[in-house]
């Protein structure tokens, strides 16, 4: 069954301690990122949604226990003219991870079919094509060993509108708003035909979509976190890996002493 937004839309609060949640979960986290290098593993986390949907918030709380030399952000933008003369995969092949890397996609490649098709960036045929394209970007992904884990945060028009206020008070916020939050805010209702639309051709088997409630911050972050942290875990073995013997060698000849079981 296609997602549906306005199944996400309740903002219910998170029921629980939420400090004690988030911190079980970023030890959960960080322990599977360890798993991914010590199994030289790597993946993809591409993450879309509204204009101060909470994105970064949970970028930021996802990462904060991970160690910063096996993982990038990337936050994508506007094509450079280096781009647009490319393939428009093209700048996202160049930042898929390696072995014991896990990569975090700020937007992604499913700009062809939201932001490109709703400000006529592109041609029709262009991005309807771009579904298809898209599919076998991530098939190829998931067949080659990177597993693709996609999240959408959602929020209501009246929340965003109340967060874009919050901005707009807070001085050290401000810079936060740009004229591209307020031109999408007038076309949500063309957005949310295009993010049907991606969901429909584009939540398959092997790369499917988890839509998140961001209207509450902090039952947002849990569940976006929780979701990463089961797909992640789906797709690398959690039992610790045996010492490389030459290390073992190692610490005895100079420590005297070898690891317990």
């Amino acid at each position: 069954m296609a997602i549906n937004l306005a199944d996400y839309e309740t903002g219910a609060e998170f029921d629980g301690d939420y400090d004690e949640t988030l911190v079980a979960l970023q030890e959960r986290l960080g322990q599977i990122q360890a798993a991914y290098i010590a199994n030289d593993r790597r993946a993809v986390i591409a993450i879309e949604g509204w204009d101060a949907s909470g994105k970064g918030g949970a970028i930021r709380r996802l990462t904060g226990r991970w160690d910063p030399r096996f993982f990038e952000v990337w936050p994508i933008g506007a094509p450079t003219a280096e781009a647009k003369a490319r393939h428009f995969l093209w700048r996202f092949w160049n930042k898929l991870p390696g072995d014991r890397e896990i990569n975090i996609f700020d937007r992604t490649w499913y700009g062809r079919v939201l932001v490109e098709r709703v400000e006529g960036y592109c041609s029709e045929s262009e991005w309807r094509r771009g579904y298809d394209e898209i599919n076998e970007f991530e098939a190829q992904q998931k067949e080659s060993g990177t597993p693709i884990i996609k999240l959408f945060m959602h929020v209501t028009q009246e929340e965003q509108d109340e967060r874009f206020r919050k901005r707009l008070d807070n001085p050290w916020k401000r810079w936060k708003l740009t004229e591209d939050d307020f031109r999408n805010r007038a076309k949500r209702k063309d957005y949310l035909e295009a993010i049907q639309d991606m969901f429909a051709r584009t939540d398959t088997r092997w790369a499917p979509w988890a839509a998140i409630d961001g209207n509450d911050k902090k039952a947002a972050r849990i569940a976006a976190l929780t979701h990463v942290a089961d797909r992640l875990a789906e797709n690398v073995s959690m039992d610790p890996p045996e010492p490389h013997q030459k290390i073992v060698d190692l610490a005895a000849s100079h420590l005297g002493t070898e690891p317990e079981d």
